[in-house]
């Protein structure tokens, strides 16, 4: 059976980016493959130790990371995989500093030290990203063009050109009037959460389909 790795870089639980990727998880398993969502947040690592043993001349560790961590059998897991999906939230604008260190440990060891970068992966993994964000699409598409770009040019690098999900505008707290929020229009949010979330969910769920 095939598998899809659902790596979700937010430390909010059941909340919009854990939303979006279980509904891409249940796609996939409507397709009749496996998906797994691993919340990062859980996970005990950090990011690139920059050791090289990944670009050891005839290493025993080459293109894979050497460091024994939690992150050490995920990874495992991702090479051997037939899909991967990259979720996080947009934090201070830019994905969420788990994210980045799974980045580090994820992809630099797939991009060989040779002209053009070339992969060493073991699989060319389908790939997709998901992103959740407090910003419409508009402002988001001005403002996030070269993080996005970044991030899905690692995952095209080492696998393939990913899927782009986005969830804009999103619903943040369960009760706006309990926070100092004044820039925000909590009934705006409100109709987002009920008549456009759903719809971002509903895509993710297409994505999951297709991604099999």
């Amino acid at each position: 059976m095939k598998k899809v790795i659902i790596l979700n870089g937010s430390p909010r639980k059941n909340w919009n980016t854990y939303k979006m990727c279980e509904s891409f998880a249940n796609g996939v398993k409507d397709s009749g493959a496996e998906a797994e969502i691993i919340n990062l947040y859980d996970v005990d690592f950090k990011g690139c130790r920059s050791c090289f043993a990944c670009k050891l001349k005839d290493g025993k560790n080459f293109g894979r990371c050497a460091y024994p961590d939690g992150l050490t059998p995920i990874l495992d897991k991702i090479s051997q995989a037939d899909g991967v999906v990259l979720a996080s939230p947009i934090y201070f604008g830019d994905i969420t500093g788990v994210t980045r260190s799974l980045i580090e440990r994820l992809f630099f060891p797939f991009f060989e030290y040779k002209e053009g970068y070339p992969s060493v992966a073991p699989k060319r993994l389908k790939t997709a990203v998901i992103y959740t964000m407090n910003v419409n699409e508009n402002l988001a598409n001005e403002i996030y063009s070269d993080l996005f770009k970044k991030v899905e040019g690692f995952m095209e690098t080492a696998f393939t050109k990913p899927v782009r999900i986005c969830a804009f505008d999103t619903y943040q707290f369960s009760d706006y009037d309990k926070y100092v929020c004044e820039v925000f229009d909590k009934y705006h949010k409100i109709k987002q959460r009920e008549e456009q979330f759903p719809k971002d969910l509903e895509k993710a769920y297409k994505a999951g389909l297709n991604m099999v």
